[in-house]
């Protein structure tokens, strides 16, 4: 098949081991070569680099606009240019805003003043910084001076407020508390405005992020009683990167927005606080108690409200222009240098960031290294291989959305794919991402070894699945929004991936003051092995892109993939009519034996509103037409290819993630292009698939839902009709 050459070929390598690997997108003669270069690269990765690197770049904190992260841009080229990249640093002026005011009060029925400090640890130098430590706050929430009574709303998502409503409990004029977890952050601020709250506040209960589920730092890893998490709460559903510049760069003389008319800044205030402070304001509420899946750890009864307590909320920002900074690192290609591949990691951090960012960015950093000294031995990758730090993530994925709207067109030209990782951890390896890319990504993970078990990190993550109910087999996760891959494959229709590793190191430092090096070394991944295999995996994955003699882009995977959606989404449907029929079905009959005797005591109850057959068949004749274009393509013998042929098939493969964009983009966020991966409206970072129907058919908008089944249907079509290019380009 041409992208799934599974030529099982036997090499000596220097360890004296043989192996028998399959490797999509290589000739049979060209494996032994890149199974000796992933060997070679693998054992040139060395921990004490990674160690060291976390060290230097969490000393102290550094996020964006900050001199330290400034400090941190330049090390990291720096290092970049001795390792041999063509290196700069591209600069954007983004809005920023830092909290000049932080006030909260509950005034009644009793007095109490939010210390919202979170304080040092013994043991841990790092949090008694003092003044260099960031306030606790969530970015992008607006100004504001309210007060009004307390509701407790769970988690502050939409199911939680459909129970408010059965209780008949209204939030409009009032302040909302709400629970971390349970959905993105920025979710709860954008629900609670949108049901006529004029004020947020959200806490870490201790039942998901505190003493209930272990020991609190620093005698153990999660959060202490007055640790507060940092956060972006930027409408992103929308879009993200700059507010005031919505689809196009913020370099130093754009055209920005009034900040009045930004659309994803909030429109009330928010703030985030400890479980400590939360603890008297849920402990002064009154009103029904909450129902048991609302109840928390902390030792009080929870009620609802609204009131008695009643809340005092003020917050203040300067709304500055900061700059941020990202590094751009490039290796120069063989053979293809205008065929790129790109992997990417932000640097920012809401204060010293040893997890969440940098135990990612050493990682990346040391694979940088190793692929540079095996290009300085001759052995250079022959497509170009670019590297990113982004600055600006934490707030809104700002440095990396800048700098690809900056570079869209080219990056639609020559870039190949992206590669994505953030925070890294231990225990199980999580890959999300294009599904073209599916097959080559387990191979990758089929020779990577498990730091621990020594086990592939493909056998120990289908072990874990099959332990938990499921599948025995090793599969893609859908990418929806969160981190730095989502304007290369969400707006500019590049092939990502996001990967990592966790599952063994839970804690409570995320975005708080304790996430810092004496905290990663006791609890996340004390000797770096996870680094390594981090670095291990995704270096092997950018050597592929870059070394294949055709792109390892698989399509048949991705069509079972894709039409599993679909039934997904027609099984809901279909689910949602039956529910209705037989409520309508109850409605008719308890109002029939109403009217038959008036004395039995019903209440009446409402019918809902029918829902339509909706008529599938469009997307379903695309993509069994394009199935059998795929089955055409993938019988198609690689090593029977010329080297003008596998040139031109590979340019031509480059935009396959582009077809499956449209620059309409989904209804009301036209800034999101893909077709078949967005974030929810309504989740945040969380994935929809196939999301302009799903989501039209979620909120019950029929018309829409007929309307973007048609729009799939065109996409799989102009899919089919590139598979088809593809198939002309081989003949």
């Amino acid at each position: 098949m041409l992208l799934r050459t599974l030529f099982l070929c036997l090499i000596t390598i220097s360890c004296g081991n043989l192996y028998a690997q399959p490797i999509t997108g290589f000739t049979p003669e060209n494996i032994p070569n890149q199974l000796k270069l992933e060997a070679s690269f693998e054992a040139g990765l060395s921990a004490e680099n990674l160690d060291a690197w976390m060290q230097k770049m969490a000393a102290e904190p550094h996020w964006v606009g900050t001199e330290y992260g400034r400090e941190n841009a330049e090390w990291m080229a720096k290092q970049f240019k001795s390792w041999g990249y063509d290196t700069k640093i591209e600069t954007y002026d983004i809005l920023f805003p830092y909290p000049t005011i932080r006030e909260l009060k509950l005034v009644s029925p009793v007095p109490y003043e939010a210390r919202l400090t979170a304080v040092p640890v013994e043991g841990d130098p790092y949090t008694a910084q003092g003044e260099a430590l960031l306030p606790s706050y969530n970015a992008f929430s607006t100004d504001g001076d309210v007060e009004a009574e307390l509701v407790f709303v769970n988690y502050g998502i939409p199911k939680d407020y459909e129970e408010l409503e059965k209780l008949g409990i209204d939030v409009k004029g009032k302040i909302v508390i709400a629970k971390y977890y349970g959905s993105w952050r920025g979710i709860k601020p954008k629900l609670a405005a949108e049901k006529g709250a004029i004020g947020c506040i959200i806490y870490s209960d201790p039942e998901d992020d505190g003493y209930v589920r272990g020991d609190v730092y620093p005698e153990g890893a999660f959060k202490n009683k007055t640790g507060v998490q940092r956060g972006s709460v930027m409408d992103m559903p929308l879009y993200p990167g700059d507010v005031l510049t919505p689809g196009y760069a913020a370099t130093k003389d754009a055209k920005r927005l009034d900040r009045n008319e930004a659309p994803t800044i909030t429109k009330i205030p928010v703030l985030p606080i400890s479980y400590e402070d939360a603890q008297p304001l849920l402990e002064a509420l009154k009103g029904p108690v909450a129902p048991d899946s609302w109840r928390g750890g902390l030792p009080i009864t929870y009620h609802i409200g609204p009131g008695p307590a009643t809340v005092h909320l003020k917050l203040a920002f300067d709304w500055k222009l900061t700059p941020a900074h990202n590094v751009i690192a490039t290796l120069k290609g063989s053979k293809y240098p205008n065929q790129w591949v790109m992997r990417g990691n932000h640097h920012d951090a809401w204060v010293h960031g040893a997890n969440d960012p940098v135990s990612g960015m050493i990682a990346l950093m040391e694979e940088a290294r190793v692929v540079g000294e095996l290009a300085r031995k001759g052995q250079r990758p022959k497509r170009t291989i670019v590297y990113g730090a982004w600055d600006a993530e934490e707030p809104g994925l700002i440095g990396s959305t800048e700098w690809v709207e900056d570079h869209e067109k080219e990056l639609q030209e020559k870039l190949v794919a992206y590669i994505n990782t953030d925070g890294n951890g231990r225990g199980f390896f999580g890959a999300g991402g294009s599904h073209t890319l599916q097959t080559m990504v387990a191979e990758v993970a089929d020779i990577v070894k498990d730091p621990q078990t020594g086990v592939s990190i493909k056998e120990r993550r289908i072990a874990r699945q099959l332990v938990s109910g499921g599948p025995g087999t090793f599969s893609l996760s859908a990418l929806g929004s969160g981190s730095d891959y989502t304007p290369f494959i969400q707006h500019a229709g590049i092939a990502s991936l996001n990967i990592g590793f966790g599952g063994e190191n839970a804690g409570g430092e995320y975005h708080t003051i304790y996430d810092t090096y004496p905290h990663y070394k006791r609890f996340k991944d004390p000797e770096f092995a996870y680094g390594i295999a981090l670095a291990n995996a995704a270096g092997r994955i950018v050597l592929r892109l870059a070394n294949a003699d055709v792109l390892p882009f698989e399509f048949s995977q991705w069509h079972a993939t894709v039409a599993d959606y679909l039934k997904e989404i027609m099984d809901g449907a279909d689910s949602m009519r039956k529910d209705v029929e037989k409520h309508n079905s109850l409605v008719s009959k308890n109002a029939f034996e109403l009217a038959a005797d008036p004395r039995k005591a019903f209440v009446k109850p409402t019918a809902r509103e029918a829902i339509p057959y909706l008529d599938f068949s469009p997307v379903q004749n695309s993509l069994a037409k394009l199935s059998n274009s795929i089955d055409t393509f993938e019988a198609i013998s690689l090593e029977t290819l010329s080297s003008a042929k596998q040139e031109a098939l590979n340019k031509a493969m480059q935009k396959t993630e582009q077809v499956l964009t449209d620059v309409g983009g989904l209804p009301r966020r036209s800034w999101f292009r893909h077709q078949l991966y967005a974030p929810g409206f309504y989740t945040g970072y969380g994935v929809k698939t196939l999301p302009g129907v799903r989501e039209a058919i979620e909120q019950k908008n029929w018309e829409e839902a007929q309307e973007q089944i048609s729009k799939l249907s065109g996409t799989f079509d102009l899919m089919e009709a590139h598979i088809q290019k593809l198939i002309n380009l081989t003949k």
